[in-house]
């Protein structure tokens, strides 16, 4: 009777097939998963037990059709464990990690059905397939080949134990950071230590604390990269210096929550399965199934930039530390003095200063008219709030996502302050994907990590903030936009180093003319933010790219020697090795700290970008030469929307990524407008 009961068994009847979250129980998951797994064993044993030839109706579609059981409820489990962990779905994970790393094994190593992916994909010529099926079967090929398939049973049973080991380390790492940034959250006693922020930071700093039982105190939570947004405005260095050394310090204080041995065996297994599986280190088993092919290809693109990034940074470091002498300073400028001198300087040279922004950018005016402003005038798509759907959390809002002509999209859930429970940083996830095969619709989610005022105070963002939740959005457009047949294609399912190229694009929105001078308006006047301040921000845009583009490439360089090692290679110290990696190749700056560091690097060893972080800056070439289309061509209007829209978002994973932009571009990509928007020429 219970099973009857399981919300996950059948497909929910609320509008969009939206999860049932008000009804869902801890005790549904675990029943959910084992009943999800067997079906689409059973399901795949019957493709492989079939009798006649295969087909690809009764072989690549009947696996486009199994395990939705396991689909919804992975779905829903996945995304409350990033947004609303809780202890029972913190040991729940870890128990499923090996299970569900074995579970995919058991459909991916399994030799009869990929038999009968290879007899389709040798005769794949007199197929007749059309485009979307062709891709399929060419995507299954591949994938199971890389995967392992044609590898001896004996390497089958080592790579399975593998998977499953690295599957538990990566769960163990994301656990471990989660806890040991809200451990390592800045505890203040003073509000005078907090001069320098706005009204609405402290009152969130104040709001932090209480909810940790500590009323009249002031906490600072941490956030997932390295540098912090309040670093830039806080006057008192030593507490500059606290946050940024607390910031660094997680993962790397012993404990429980010590991320090192993690670090070390998780690169390791790595670098002992992409051996087994033909490849000389585990940066060239991943990057054989992107658009780079190759770690040599990554490493043309970011050893062509570090020292161009490293010497602009250089300039701007000595440029901050005339600021620090000419303010009265007698120190050398520190990590955690960057950000501050950098906003004194830009305010001197542009006549811009990130406090004056704020009160321009709250919340409800940026998301309301500007970011869906700007979706509505490129795609004629409109957003409507439906307070009557119920997400995981009473701070995640449900909007209905609609076509100007009226065809539904789907939903937008939006969840956009911290927490505790949910894990940093910020990100795009799909609840239910589209696809015409399953008939299924979209809605898609956006998670970011602002902090939240005290009840009645305005949500005021800076800069950043505003980036990035223009930048989340482009992912969650990718998402809703997408329109294809096999929920393998369905929304963001591309290669991992194209995947941030819509997102990018969307980011351009934030600053058009027309857009800003929609939202950015003074949350208690209503006034417009003034033309000097504009012109101002839009001359600085490409002001500290040198600070920029060295921590993200740092970061990218560490990922990439990291998982450039082999598997005869054995690393004993973490922090020595990031030093060399660095050092190798110009990047040991101190003052310029990686935007990430190994311990807390989640991106690499919990969130599946290991040996693809370059993905951003090789994305990035696509979205500068993007840009210079739609500014060549009229910027925000219908046409171009529809075009990006048809020609891009709308095809999903469906198409080769880079045909896709060519389709849309009329040729390949050019790196000039990437090296003019970073100042890298």
């Amino acid at each position: 009777m219970a099973d009857t009961l399981n919300p996950f068994l059948a497909p929910s009847t609320l509008p969009y097939q939206l999860p049932p979250f008000a009804e869902i129980r801890n005790e549904h998951y675990r029943p959910a998963f084992d009943a999800g797994m067997a079906e689409q064993l059973a399901e795949v044993t019957a493709i492989t037990a079939d009798p006649t030839e295969p087909t690809i109706e009764n072989t690549l579609i009947a696996l486009e059709r199994s395990g939705q059981v396991l689909q919804r409820v992975a779905t829903v489990f996945f995304s409350l464990s990033a947004s609303d962990s809780t202890e029972f779905g913190t040991a729940l994970e870890e128990e499923l990690a090996p299970r569900l790393a074995a579970h995919a094994d058991a459909i991916r190593l399994d030799p009869a059905l990929y038999a009968r992916i290879a007899v389709l994909h040798q005769r794949r010529a007199g197929l007749d397939l059309d485009p979307e099926t062709a891709y399929l079967l060419e995507r299954y090929y591949t994938e199971y080949t890389l995967a392992g398939a044609a590898l001896s049973d004996d390497d089958k049973v080592a790579l399975r134990d593998l998977n499953m080991r690295l599957s538990t380390l990566t769960t163990r790492f994301e656990k471990n950071l989660l806890a040991d940034t809200n451990a390592l959250a800045l505890v203040l006693d003073d509000v005078s230590e907090l001069h320098g922020l706005g009204e609405g930071e402290i009152s969130a700093a104040a709001e932090a604390a209480a909810e940790r039982g500590l009323a009249g105190k002031y906490v600072i939570t941490l956030v997932l990269p390295t540098s912090h947004p309040y670093l830039a405005s806080l006057t008192d260095r030593a507490v500059r210096e606290r946050l940024l050394t607390a910031s660094r310090s997680r993962g790397i204080r012993g404990g429980e929550y010590d991320n090192r041995e993690l670090v070390l065996e998780i690169t390791r297994l790595r670098a002992h399965r992409a051996r087994l599986l033909g490849f000389g280190s585990h940066a060239a088993y991943v990057t054989a199934d992107e658009t780079a092919k190759s770690p040599e290809a990554v490493a043309g693109m970011l050893d062509r930039l570090a020292p161009a990034a490293a010497r602009n940074a250089q300039a701007e470091q000595q440029a901050l530390q005339d600021a620090v002498r000419d303010s009265g300073g007698d120190f050398d400028l520190a990590a955690w003095d960057w950000a501050f001198y950098t906003e004194r300087v830009r305010q001197s040279r542009f006549d811009v200063d990130a406090s004056a922004m704020r009160p321009y950018f709250e919340l409800e005016r940026v998301l309301h008219d500007g970011v869906f402003f700007a979706a509505t005038r490129l795609y004629g798509v409109t957003f409507t709030e439906r307070p009557d759907l119920t997400a995981w959390n009473p701070e995640a809002r449900v909007f209905e996502v609609a076509n100007e002509d009226g065809p539904p999209v789907g939903l937008y859930i939006a969840d956009f302050y911290t927490r505790d429970a949910k894990r940093g940083g910020a990100w795009m996830n799909a609840l239910v994907s589209q696809s015409t095969l399953l008939d299924t619709p979209t809605i898609v989610t956006n998670n970011l990590n602002l902090p939240k005022p005290a009840a009645g105070s305005p949500t005021l963002l800076s800069f950043d903030e505003v980036t990035t939740l223009f930048h989340e959005f482009g992912h969650a457009l990718h998402g809703l936009f997408a329109e294809v047949t096999y929920p393998r294609f369905a929304g963001t399912n591309v290669y991992r180093d194209f995947v941030e190229f819509p997102s990018q694009v969307n980011e351009m929105w934030m600053l058009w003319p027309e857009v800003l001078a929609n939202y950015a308006r003074h949350y208690r006047t209503g006034e417009a933010m003034p033309q000097g301040l504009v012109d101002s921000i839009r001359e600085s845009t490409t002001f500290n790219e040198g600070f920029g583009t060295s921590e993200y490439l740092a970061a990218a360089l560490l990922d990439q020697a990291w998982h450039s090692i082999s598997a005869d290679d054995s690393i004993t110290d973490v922090a020595a090795f990031e030093a060399a990696a660095l050092a190798e190749v110009g990047l040991d700056n101190p003052v310029v700290p990686t935007r990430y560091a190994s311990t807390y690097f989640a991106h690499t060893f919990s969130g599946g970008y290991d040996a693809g972080y370059y993905s951003y800056i090789w994305s990035e070439v696509l979205d500068a030469d993007t840009v210079a289309w739609f500014t060549e061509n009229g910027g925000l209007t219908r046409a171009n929307g529809d075009r990006f829209r048809d020609r891009l978002l709308g095809v999903g994973g469906s198409v080769d990524p880079l045909a896709a932009y060519r389709d849309f571009r009329g040729r390949d990509a050019h790196i000039q407008p990437l090296l003019d928007r970073r100042g890298l020429n």
